[in-house]
Formats: structure tokens, C-alpha cells, sequence
């Protein structure tokens, strides 16, 4: 792998970490499985790139692109809370509407920033990091989202939001708003969503209606994939595995391109095939666990010992 690929690989895994620390927030606190994910990630990319054309500063476009995805998922938290829409469908519809507005917002099916200054040319101007440039800056992004999130799941709406999605009877029996927690969760997942859009539109300098298809796999491949190498489901660690599991995806698909092993066209199969794999390997690690303590359990009440072979 060359030095640019290398540098490649850590720029999409940081930029994409984004992603999966949205997709952390709707699937692992909330356990909402939200496939607005695919149309947010093009929207902040669409409401970026257009204000960034006309003239916005790049850092409040960046902003504003992260306050759409916000409004999206509140679009979603609303047919789910409000219409009593499956959590499924209300995702799938406002991914469907979104695409949509993404092209009534751009005007066109991409929206090229080619020569407009953007949040990495304002980095940039800090220092003369050169290729490293953008895999600083986004690296930047992704651990202030990470202890941002940390910092807040310890916070009394933190906490209410993580008993609101593990056990949501008993969090509405001590005062918690259930309904609030669900929009205030979306909304935050789907702002970080597109705040790796519009970041994205800004590496790559274009916009286009059809980037987000498979952001919400990709986003699911880093948590997995986090989760199975650090084994532990705390909120620290969860967040820890989103940026840990998205580099490791694109550092082994960066790996395998080079050497030839895969084609482009065959990423989206890779994609599968490893969160698949992932998720069969932390199935059975759990279920391995699950017997050991099991056995411990009965032979502590037995009065015996444990057999080595159910271990």
C-alpha cells in the first residue's frame, strides 16, 4: 500500500467514524434501527456544498449542514412517536423524501466546490501539514464527537436517554419522557450523520444526490467491527470502537485494493461479508460467555466445581 493510500484509508475511516457514532446513537442507546441515515448523509452534503457556493463561511456551512441532519431525524422521531409508523418504515420513508430534497436544495444532481475555500483549507492554513492535512483535521472532528458523546451519555439526559432505550418501561415509570428521548436521540444521530456529508463533499469537492446509498451499512461495519475488538459494550468503549472499527474497515479495503485481491465494484460485498462475519463472531463469543457463567452459577449452587469442558 502506498503512502497515499495509507493517508486515504485514514482519512475515510476518521470521516466515516462520524457516521458510525450516529449510527451508534440510533442503534446501540436507542435501539431504533434508522435507515434515514442514507438520505441525512447526502443532505448535509447538499446544504453544505450550497452554502459554501454562496458564500457562507465554511465552518457555519458545516454547521447548518449538521443542523439539517438534526431536523431529519426529528422528521423520523415525528412518523415514529407521533403516527405510530414503524421505526423501520419511518426511516424509510424519510430516507426516500430525503433524496428528493436533496435535489430540490442543490438544483441539480451534484453540485461541484471546486475552488471555494473550505474547513480544510481554513486548517490548512494553520500549518504546512501537506497530505496529512485532511486526515488531521477530520481526526480532529471524530475524537471531539467521541468525547462529546461520552461526555454526555454521563449526563442526567444522558442517562435518561440510555434507560430510555434499554429498558423504556421502566425509564417511563421513573419520570422520563420516552417520546423526548427518541427525538433528542435522532436528532443527534442524524446531526452527526451529516456532518460527515458535508465534511465529505468537502474532501471530495462535489456534492452528489446519490452518495449516501450504503452509508448506513458502511456506518454499521465500523460499530461491529469495534465492538468484536474491543468486547466491551460500555459507553466509553462504544464510542471508542466506532473510530477503532471504521479504521480498520478502510485501512483492510485500502489493503486489499492494492493488492489486487478486490475490486471497486466488489466493495459492497466486502461490506457484507464482513459485518456478517462480524456479527457471527460476537454472536458466538456472547453465547460462549453466556454458558460459562451459566455453569458457574450451578456449580456455585451445587456445591461443586466447574467442569473444565464446559468452560
Amino acid at each position: 500500500m502506498s503512502l497515499f493510500a495509507f493517508a486515504g484509508a485514514l482519512e475515510t475511516g476518521f470521516l466515516f467514524s462520524l457516521v458510525a457514532l450516529g449510527v451508534y446513537i440510533s442503534f446501540r442507546v436507542l435501539a431504533f434501527p434508522d435507515l434515514t441515515v442514507d438520505g441525512s448523509f447526502p443532505l448535509g452534503a447538499a446544504v453544505g456544498a450550497t452554502a459554501i457556493v454562496n458564500g457562507v463561511d465554511p465552518f457555519l456551512a458545516t454547521a447548518l449542514a449538521a443542523m439539517s441532519g438534526a431536523a431529519a431525524g426529528l422528521i423520523t422521531a415525528l412518523l415514529s412517536v407521533q403516527f405510530r409508523i414503524m421505526n423501520l418504515l419511518a426511516g424509510i420513508l424519510s430516507m426516500v423524501a430525503l433524496f428528493s430534497i436533496n435535489l430540490r436544495i442543490m438544483g441539480r444532481p451534484n453540485l461541484p466546490i471546486y475552488g471555494r475555500a473550505t474547513v480544510f483549507d481554513r486548517f490548512g492554513e494553520l500549518g504546512d501539514f501537506g497530505l496529512w492535512r485532511n486526515v488531521i483535521a477530520l481526526a480532529l472532528f471524530a475524537i471531539a464527537a467521541k468525547l462529546l458523546i461520552d461526555w454526555f451519555l454521563k449526563t442526567e439526559i444522558g442517562l435518561a436517554l440510555r434507560a430510555s432505550g434499554e429498558t423504556p418501561a421502566m425509564a417511563e415509570a421513573q419520570g422520563v419522557n420516552n417520546a423526548a428521548m427518541i427525538y433528542l436521540g435522532m436528532a443527534i444521530s442524524n446531526a452527526l450523520v451529516a456532518l460527515a456529508g458535508a465534511l465529505f463533499a468537502q474532501t471530495q469537492g462535489v456534492a452528489d444526490v446519490s452518495m449516501g446509498v450504503g452509508t448506513i451499512v458502511t456506518g454499521l461495519a465500523a460499530l461491529i467491527i469495534g465492538e468484536a475488538l474491543l468486547r466491551r459494550r460500555a459507553p466509553f468503549f462504544g464510542t471508542l470502537g466506532c473510530l477503532v472499527g471504521a479504521l480498520v474497515y478502510r485501512l483492510f479495503i485500502a489493503a486489499t485494493l492494492s493488492l489486487g485481491f478486490i475490486q471497486a465494484q466488489d466493495l459492497n460485498l466486502v461490506t457484507a461479508i464482513v459485518v456478517a462475519a462480524a456479527v457471527i463472531l460476537s454472536q458466538g463469543r456472547g453465547l460462549g460467555i453466556a454458558k460459562g457463567g451459566m455453569a458457574r452459577l450451578l456449580a456455585r449452587r451445587g456445591g461443586g466445581r466447574v467442569n473444565a469442558a464446559s468452560e
